[in-house]
C-alpha cells in the first residue's frame, strides 16, 4: 500500500513536470519571426509567403523607415506587429509603406521625430504599388511633426481598395497636412470601400492657415469620383486645426456615429456628391468657434445628427446651407441641389446658416432641397437663423423651436416650451416626447472615448496650464532666475521676493509653460536684463508674467532689443504670452525696443496684456505681421489688451497682420477695452502709421480707448466677412479711425484735432 501511493505521488510530479512545459511553451510572446534591427527587417521580408509573421522587438527603432511588399490571403494575412503593443518607438526620420494584399500591421508608435518623406504611414510603396485588403490597428502617431510649421505632410495616407484603419490613436500634429487622407490619385484607389473606424484623434492645435484638415476623403480633382468610403464611430477630442475638421472631397461617402468633442470647424461637404452624415454627436460645450455640418453640392443627407453647444458662425454654423457658383469649376462651390437637413437636434446652438457665403461668385442658391423636422431649442441666441439669399429652392417642414425664440418664417416652424435637461446618457436634451416627434430615437452617444483608438496610449491630450505646478520661490540676485529655469516643470510658477532685484546676463529660455510672479500686495519684483532678449519662447514654451517691472536699463545699446522674443526658426508647437499687472519702462537703449518680437512661421494661441502700464518704449509693444505673402498664415490667434496705459511709445501699439483672400482659418480675433494710449506710434521708425493696425482680422472688438497726441487705428478688411465693432473711443489731438471699408460697426467715436 506504502509503495503504491509512491507510485502515484512520483506520476503525479512527473506530470506537473511536463505540464508545466507544455505551459510555458504555449506563453511565449510572440510566433513569427522576431526581428531586432533594420538589416535583420529587410532579410526577413524578402520572401514572405502567405500566413507569415514579422515581429518588430520591443525598444526604440531609430530612423527606421520600413518597406513591407508581401501578398497575404483571407485565412493566412501577413502580419507585422509589435513584440509587445506600444513598446516599439519609431523615432527620428522613420515611416512605414506598405502594398500588397492581406497584410495586418499592429501596435506600433511613431514619437519623437518626423517623416522624411510626404506620409508617416502609406498604403502603397509606389505609385502603382497599393496595399488592398489590408488593417492597421492599435497604433499610434503623437506628435511626430515636422518642425518647419509649413512644411507638410500627412500622417496616414490611405490608397488601394477594401482596407481598415480601426483603432488608432493620432494625436499632436503641429505642421501642415492632413492627419488622415483616403487618397483618390489612380483609378485602382476609387470606389474603395475603405472603413475608417473606432480611432482617436486627439487635441490639434489651431495651425493659422489653410491645410490643417484632421481627416479627408479626395481632393478637388478628383471630387466627382466615387469613393464610397466609411468613416464611422470615431472620436473627435478638441481638434482645431482649421475650418474643416473632415473635408469630404468625392462622391458616395457615409460619416457615421461619430463624436465630436470640443472642437472648432466643421465636417465640411466641401466638395463631391451623395455623401449621408447621419447619427454624429457634437458637443462644443460652448467653446469657441465649434460648429457643425455644412452642405456643400448635390444629393446630400444629413439627418439624426445631435448638435450642442457649439458657437460657431457663418461657415462654422451648427447647422449650414451654401451658395454655389453658378456652372462651378471642379475646385469651387458646385450649387446645393436635391439634399435634405432633416430630423437633427440643435440644442444651445447660436447659428444656423442658409446661403452661406452669398457673393457676386457664389450666386446659385440651393434648390430641390429641403429643411425639415428639426428640434431647436435654444436661449443661447433667440434668433440663430441667418438667411443670406433667395431659400425659396428649400422646403421647410414640421421644425419645432422653443416659444421664445424666432423662427425664420411662420411656415415650416412651430412653437414648444422650452425644455433641456440632462438625460441618463449625461446628455442636454429634450425630453422624449419631443425626440420622439421628430423620430429620433434616444439621445446617447454612438462611441465614448474609453471604446476608441490603441488600447495602451492614454488619451487626456491635456496642455500643462499656467499655475498648475509647484511654486518655486526665488531669491533676489543675478541669474537666480536662470537657475530656478533649468529645473522648471510644466505649470510651475516662480514665486520672486516683493522689491527684489533679479538680473538676467543670459538670454531666459522658456521651454515649457511657466509663470514668474511676485505676490500681489507688495512691492513689484524688478527684472533688468544685459542681454538683447530678456526672454526667448521655445517650441513648447509659455510665459505668463504677473506682478513684476521689467527695466530695460541695463540693456544693452543697440538696436532691435526687445523683452520677449519667439524663436528665430519655425515653431510646430504654438505658444502663448500673458502678462498682468506689470510695469514695463526704460525700453529705450537704442531705437526699435520692442516688447514683444515675433518670428515668422510663429503662431501664438493668445498675447494677453492685462492691469499694465507701459511707459517709454522706443519699439512696438507687439508686432504680429511677419507672414507677408498673402498666403492667409497668421502668427497670432488671440489677442486681448484690457486695462492698459500705453505712454511715450514710438512704435505700434499692435500691428495684427492676415494677408490673402483664403477662408479657413478661424482668427485672427482681437479684443481692445478700457485702453489709455498717450503720446504714442508717432515714431519715424513706425512703418504702419497707426497706434493700432488691423489687417485681416476677422473678429475684432475695441471699446472704451482714449487716446491723446497718438496715432489712431489703421483698419484693412478682407474677405471672409469680417466682424468689426468699435465704440466709445475718443481721439484727441490723434489719427482717428481709418478704413478701407464702410462695413464695420461704430458707436460714439469722436474726434477732437
Amino acid at each position: 500500500m506504502i509503495r503504491l501511493t509512491m507510485r502515484l505521488k512520483q506520476k503525479a510530479h512527473a506530470l506537473l513536470f511536463i505540464l508545466s512545459i507544455v505551459v510555458l511553451s504555449c506563453s511565449q510572446p510572440f510566433e513569427g519571426t522576431l526581428v531586432q534591427n533594420l538589416e535583420e527587417y529587410e532579410k526577413a521580408t524578402k520572401d514572405l509567403k502567405p500566413g507569415e509573421t514579422i515581429v518588430l522587438a520591443n525598444g526604440e527603432w531609430h530612423n527606421a523607415e520600413l518597406r513591407l511588399k508581401a501578398k497575404g490571403t483571407k485565412e493566412k494575412p501577413i502580419t507585422l506587429k509589435a513584440e509587445t503593443p506600444g513598446k516599439v518607438i519609431l523615432t527620428g526620420q522613420s515611416n512605414l509603406a506598405f502594398s500588397g494584399e492581406f497584410i495586418e500591421i499592429s501596435g506600433l508608435v511613431f514619437k519623437n521625430g518626423y517623416t522624411p518623406t510626404s506620409e508617416v504611414i502609406s498604403f502603397k510603396t509606389g505609385k502603382s504599388e497599393l496595399a488592398n485588403n489590408s488593417r492597421v490597428t492599435n497604433c499610434v502617431i503623437d506628435s511626430f511633426s515636422n518642425p518647419e510649421r509649413f512644411d507638410g505632410d500627412t500622417w496616414v495616407a490611405i490608397y488601394g481598395k477594401n482596407n481598415r484603419f480601426d483603432h488608432n490613436s493620432l494625436i499632436g500634429k503641429g505642421n501642415r497636412g492632413v492627419t488622415l487622407a483616403v487618397k483618390l490619385t489612380t483609378e485602382e484607389s476609387r470606389e474603395n470601400n475603405h472603413v475608417i473606424e473606432k480611432n482617436y484623434f486627439g487635441p490639434r492645435q489651431v495651425l493659422g492657415s489653410n491645410g490643417g484638415e484632421t481627416l479627408r476623403v479626395g481632393t478637388s480633382h478628383y471630387s466627382r469620383t466615387y469613393s464610397n468610403t466609411i468613416v464611422r464611430n470615431n472620436y473627435f477630442d478638441r481638434v482645431n486645426g482649421e475650418h474643416e475638421i473632415i473635408s469630404n472631397k468625392a462622391c458616395g461617402n457615409q460619416f457615421t456615429g461619430n463624436v465630436f468633442f470640443e472642437s472648432q470647424g466643421t465636417l465640411t461637404m466641401r466638395h463631391g456628391h451623395h455623401t449621408l452624415v447621419e447619427q454624429n454627436y457634437f458637443l462644443g460645450n460652448r467653446k469657441a468657434n465649434t460648429g457643425g455640418i455644412r452642405i456643400i453640392n448635390e444629393y446630400q443627407t444629413v439627418k439624426n445628427n445631435y448638435l450642442s453647444g457649439l458657437t460657431g458662425h457663418r461657415f462654422r454654423g451648427a447647422l449650414v446651407i451654401m451658395n454655389g457658383v453658378p456652372n462651378s469649376p471642379i475646385n469651387r462651390y458646385n450649387q446645393v441641389v436635391d439634399s435634405h437637413m432633416e430630423n437633427n437636434i440643435v440644442v444651445n446652438s447660436d447659428y444656423i446658416q442658409l446661403c452661406a457665403g452669398s457673393d457676386e461668385e457664389r450666386s446659385a442658391v440651393p434648390i430641390g432641397s429641403s429643411f425639415k423636422h428639426n428640434l431647436i431649442i435654444s436661449k443661447t441666441n433667440l434668433n440663430p437663423f441667418t438667411i443670406y439669399d433667395d431659400v425659396s429652392g428649400i422646403e421647410f417642414e414640421g421644425n419645432l423651436m422653443n416659444e421664445e425664440a424666432e423662427p425664420p418664417f411662420n411656415n415650416g416652424f412651430g412653437k414648444v416650451p422650452f425644455a433641456l435637461a440632462k438625460n441618463e446618457n449625461g446628455l442636454v436634451a429634450p425630453d422624449k416626447e419631443l425626440t420622439d416627434k421628430i423620430n429620433f430615437g434616444e439621445v446617447k452617444l454612438p462611441i465614448n472615448k474609453n471604446e476608441v483608438g490603441a488600447s495602451y496610449y492614454p488619451k487626456d491630450g491635456s496642455v500643462k496650464a499656467f499655475n498648475s505646478g509647484k511654486v518655486v520661490k526665488v531669491a533676489a540676485g543675478t541669474n537666480t532666475i536662470l537657475e530656478a529655469l533649468e529645473n522648471v516643470q510644466p505649470g510651475d510658477v516662480l514665486e520672486l521676493e516683493n522689491g527684489g532685484e533679479y538680473l538676467l546676463t543670459k538670454y531666459a529660455y522658456i521651454n515649457s509653460p511657466v509663470s514668474i510672479v511676485s505676490p500681489q500686495g507688495g512691492d513689484k519684483a524688478k527684472i533688468l536684463s544685459e542681454k538683447q532678449s530678456f526672454f526667448k519662447i521655445e517650441n513648447g514654451g509659455a510665459l505668463q508674467l504677473t506682478n513684476v517691472h521689467i527695466d530695460g536699463a541695463e540693456s544693452p545699446d543697440q538696436a532691435g532689443n526687445n523683452v520677449v522674443s519667439t524663436s528665430k526658426y519655425s515653431m510646430n508647437k504654438n505658444y502663448a504670452l500673458v502678462v498682468g499687472d506689470c510695469e514695463i519702462t526704460n525700453l529705450d537703449k537704442n531705437h526699435s525696443f520692442d516688447f514683444l518680437k515675433s518670428f515668422k512661421h510663429t503662431f501664438a494661441d493668445s498675447v494677453v496684456i492685462r492691469h499694465s502700464n507701459f511707459v517709454n518704449v522706443t519699439g512696438a509693444i507687439m508686432t504680429m505681421d511677419m507672414e507677408v505673402e498673402d498666403l492667409g498664415i497668421y502668427n497670432v490667434e488671440n489677442v486681448r489688451i484690457e486695462n492698459t496705459r500705453f505712454t511715450d511709445v514710438q512704435g505700434a501699439i499692435a500691428n495684427i497682420y492676415r494677408g490673402g483672400t483664403d477662408e479657413s482659418t478661424f482668427g485672427p480675433i482681437v479684443s481692445v477695452a478700457d485702453v489709455t494710449v498717450n503720446n504714442s506710434s508717432k515714431g519715424s521708425r513706425n512703418k504702419v502709421n497707426a497706434a493700432f493696425r488691423f489687417h485681416g482680422v476677422q473678429n475684432l472688438n475695441v471699446e472704451g480707448v482714449k487716446f491723446s497726441q497718438s496715432a489712431g487705428i489703421d483698419l484693412f478688411m478682407t474677405n471672409g466677412e469680417p466682424i468689426s465693432r468699435f465704440a466709445n473711443i475718443a481721439f484727441n489731438k490723434s489719427d482717428g479711425l481709418n478704413a478701407n471699408k464702410g462695413h464695420y460697426e461704430k458707436t460714439n467715436v469722436v474726434v477732437n484735432k
